[in-house]
């Protein structure tokens, strides 16, 4: 789906496919939460997605695909990686929502 944003409503659909998740905000912008606990936002430049994956997986994901995948300055030191969503696809939220869970579901490790 490269170079067409990934629609607001296709990101809801997936999320809220989830059991136990939730829309909420988070600075100002859309949110998806489990158990109150922050899972993946719309960015504020509205063309990026904020997901809570932690390190290990911020690591890989970046060193795998750096065109997707990136961080700012602001999230350095915390367990979130950003994505472009002119790169992503249904499938692909998905897949980065079932890691959030796994992640907040070990408790915010690894």
């Amino acid at each position: 789906m490269a170079g067409r944003k990934l629609p607001l409503s296709t990101i809801r659909k997936v999320a809220l496919s989830f059991p136990g998740v939730e829309e909420g905000t988070s600075y100002g912008t859309p949110a998806f939460k489990l158990r109150k606990k922050l899972l993946v936002r719309l960015h504020q430049d509205g063309k990026s997605l904020v997901i809570k994956v932690g390190d290990a997986t911020r690591e890989h994901l970046l060193q795998a695909d750096p065109d997707t995948f990136f961080i700012t300055d602001h999230y350095r030191g915390y367990p979130y990686v950003l994505a472009h969503l002119d790169k992503l696809n249904a499938t692909d939220v998905s897949k980065l929502i079932e890691r959030a869970i796994a992640f907040l579901v070990r408790g915010g490790k690894g």
